[in-house]
């Protein structure tokens, strides 16, 4: 008998199929009217409820973003071996937080799924598909991506023919003619694995559309909580908490490093804490409602600590006396403020979204590995200094965060998320014992003395180890009221000097920088579409404001997004935004509190160094992760970021070898910042020298010109360089729910209506 075509059969022949749901739409076969029209195709794949997230496609590979980058297709592996994710895998599994852009796929020319048919579908209800065997669910879940047939397979009519395409991928299609005897025989021969035809494998041909960017479905990584959930007020206030314990390192421990080398007291230590907290909490809560709305805590940054240090060891302050402290601080704010507003400006104009172009993970990943790496000289060297404290706490820290990261309390990786608070409290008791029991009492000495008063060659040699190990050194505790509010000024008016602007205004580009890669780090991590460049502009913009305020208060170094909160986030699986305001409160109130900051100001010198040893290890390891969104196997990045890293060290090193006649009165892990006044670089204006000095001593900054510069003029192709996530705004053109975390509140984004890219 002869068989008749699939569009003569017509919808009489649906009668001997099964039904999956009460109301199955009858949908006629697919016709071109005009030929090829992926249009056509996507209208009808719509009107027969067609899922496109249950194909298992989970490349970015087929984003058209103006360059034909895309790789070839491959065939998946053999059976037995574990299914790797490719760079477009690894990006592509974590789509979306229920707002992931929809991927637009199109079904295979006169293709019919016969014996299975697809129900309407919602957002709440997934796609079930009769008779799906486990074998291709687990494949589906494991990343498996269905042939993809290039132009020349695609035959319209008749005499299309789809081969094997591994283990499990049989489809076979004949065109529009349909073999419908008896029940109706599928067109397509279901693999089981082996090239053997199975009744519980269904195989879902589909073609992708290139015109549109494909994006994945959304993958489960594990949150606790997403970044709009509502939580109750138990947990709002543990996990708040809870996310400010883990990076207490970073926000509190950077005036332990500046004000003494500024040559500032125990109590002006405590204030700068206190400040520190204050502006932390402010800032924090702006970036959630106004910024890019990620769960992201803002602080002082450790990328404008080095050249706060190289401002304090000019020539003009390092031999200065009276009120040595103030008068650093206010040239300090006003660098802050001018290179601030710039900072402001570039983010808010929209030129941060044309720059964004331009700034790739290869450009990225070095220059924030070269923040941590900056301090190389101060770390163990301070940490050294008192090394009954600091090796146990070290040796405590690995302990915890690495053998045991998966111990679980009450169901909380305790040891892994409060590593950082937990082995100070521990060490720090154990170094109050120490004081207490004498190990540091020396006959005759007296810890009060300065170093340079004339003292015995016995208390010469140990005034070092007292003042850095005993507990009972600093007098903030007892000084300090336990009420204090900071305030604007407090330190005295800014002063401004185009020398030092210049610094704090490339400065704060390395900075944007950083925050840039934390921004698409934390929205893959948990879940969201990477932010538009209207979204990155506006972050950019408030974090300029929010260093201005910094430099109005006197923290002493810039606002910025913590880079540490990627770790942070990954390890407490915690993103909920509210949990994230409620915490900062928090913060705001024991900035008030001024026993709070004393009591931290008085923690020893060496044990501050011993936690930044691992919290810039970190940063350092944080910083290289941006590569996983590259081709990081390329010799082209291998070369650049090698060589980015190598010449970030040695250039710095080259103009820190000039050291300043008066090195001797300096300490050691001070003397590479003293390059400044006397480096190299004579062109006849002292202003330009020293501003040139400086950043060319900035191990950052000379990361920043040889990675940017490389990566713009070194031909790659996107995947390669890992451009596409940085720069596409196609899959938001795609679905604009996927913009939905990012978008300002309601009456505040009708205020900025005449800017259509700030709330983008």
């Amino acid at each position: 008998m002869e068989k008749k075509s699939a569009v003569e059969a017509g919808p009489s022949s649906d009668k001997g199929r099964s039904r999956l749901g009460p109301w199955p739409p009858k949908i006629e076969p697919f016709v071109s009217k005009t030929g090829y029209n992926p249009r056509e195709l996507k209208s009808w794949a719509k009107r027969t409820g067609f899922n496109p997230n249950f194909s298992g496609e989970t490349t970015l590979s087929s984003v058209d973003d103006g360059e034909d980058d895309t790789p070839p297709m491959r065939p998946p592996p053999p059976p037995g071996r574990e299914v790797g994710l490719d760079l477009e895998k690894e990006l592509g599994r974590r789509g979306g937080n229920g707002v992931a852009a929809m991927a637009e796929m199109e079904p295979i020319l006169g293709r019919r799924r016969a014996g299975y048919e697809i129900n309407p579908v919602t957002d709440s209800e997934p796609v079930v598909l009769k008779g799906m065997g486990k074998r291709n669910e687990k494949d589906t879940r494991a990343g498996i991506e269905p042939k993809v047939f290039s132009e020349d397979d695609r035959v319209a009519g008749n005499g299309l023919a789809m081969k094997e395409n591994g283990p499990g991928m049989i489809a076979k299609n004949e065109g529009i003619k349909g073999n419908r005897q008896g029940n109706e025989e599928s067109d397509a021969a279901l693999g089981s694995g082996n090239g053997e035809s199975g009744k519980d494998d269904v195989e879902i041909g589909m073609f992708l559309d290139p015109s549109y960017p494909q994006s994945p479905p959304p993958f489960k990584s594990g949150l606790k909580c997403g970044l709009m959930e509502n939580i109750g007020f138990g947990s709002l206030f543990f996990y708040g908490i809870q996310h400010y314990l883990s990076i207490v390192g970073s926000l509190v421990f950077i005036p332990l490093i500046m004000v003494p080398a500024m040559g500032g007291s125990d109590g002006e230590t405590a204030t700068v804490i206190s400040t520190m907290l204050l502006l932390s909490g402010m800032t924090t809560i702006m970036h959630s409602f106004f910024g890019t709305r990620l769960p992201l805590v803002q602080g002082s940054s450790f990328v404008y600590l080095a050249p706060a240090l190289v401002i304090t060891n000019s020539a003009e302050y390092r031999n200065l006396s009276e009120n040595k402290f103030k008068h650093i601080m206010r040239e300090l704010q006003g660098a802050i403020i001018i290179g601030s507003i710039f900072q402001t400006i570039l983010g808010y104009s929209g030129l941060m979204s044309l720059i964004l172009r331009l700034i790739n993970p290869v450009v990225v990943a070095p220059t924030v590995a070269a923040v941590g790496l900056a301090f190389f000289s101060y770390g163990f060297p301070q940490a050294g200094s008192c090394v009954e404290i600091s090796i146990p706490l070290i040796l405590l820290v690995l302990i915890f965060t690495l053998y045991l990261r998966k111990v679980s309390i009450f169901g909380h990786r305790i040891f892994l998320v409060y590593a950082v608070p937990i082995c100070v409290a521990i060490v720090w008791a154990y170094a109050f014992f120490l004081t207490a029991g004498g190990a540091y009492h020396y006959k005759g000495c007296n810890t009060n003395i300065p170093n340079s008063n004339i003292l015995s060659d016995t208390c010469r040699k140990h005034a070092l180890t007292m003042k850095r190990c005993r507990t009972d050194v600093s007098v903030a505790l007892k000084t300090s009221s336990w009420v204090r509010i900071p305030y604007p000024f407090q330190w005295g008016a800014p002063t401004f000097s185009f020398r030092t602007s210049i610094i704090m205004i490339i400065v704060s580009m390395v900075a944007s920088v950083d925050s840039i890669g934390t921004y698409h780090a934390t929205s893959l991590l948990i879940n969201l579409s990477p932010p538009a460049p209207g979204v990155v502009s506006r972050g950019i913009g408030l974090e300029g404001l929010s260093s201005v305020l910094a430099g109005l208060w006197g923290t002493g170094t810039g606002s910025s997004t913590l880079t540490e909160n990627i770790y942070t986030l990954d390890v407490t699986k915690m993103a909920s935004r509210k949990a994230l305001v409620f915490g900062a409160a928090f913060l705001i109130l024991f900035s008030f509190i001024g026993k709070v900051g004393a009591l931290l100001a008085s923690i020893p010198v060496a044990l501050a160094a011993a936690v930044l040893c691992f919290t810039w290890a970190l940063i350092v390891a944080l910083g290289l992760s941006a590569m996983r969104y590259t081709q990081t196997g390329s010799s082209r990045n291998m070369i650049i970021v090698g060589f980015t890293l190598f010449i970030s060290l040695s250039i710095p090193a080259y103009f820190q070898q000039y050291s300043p006649i008066s090195a001797l009165t300096l300490p050691s892990y001070l003397v590479p910042y003293a390059a400044a006044s006397d480096g190299p670089i004579n062109i006849g204006s002292k202003r330009l020298n020293y501003a040139l000095n400086s950043l060319l001593s900035l191990n950052m900054v000379v990361a920043l010109i040889v990675a940017f510069l490389l990566d713009n003029t070194v031909p790659g192709s996107r995947q390669e360089r890992g451009a596409y996530i940085w720069s596409s705004s196609r899959s938001r053109e795609a679905n604009p729910s996927s913009l939905e975390p990012y978008l300002l509140p309601e009456k505040v984004g009708c205020l900025f209506r005449w800017a259509k890219w700030i709330g983008s």
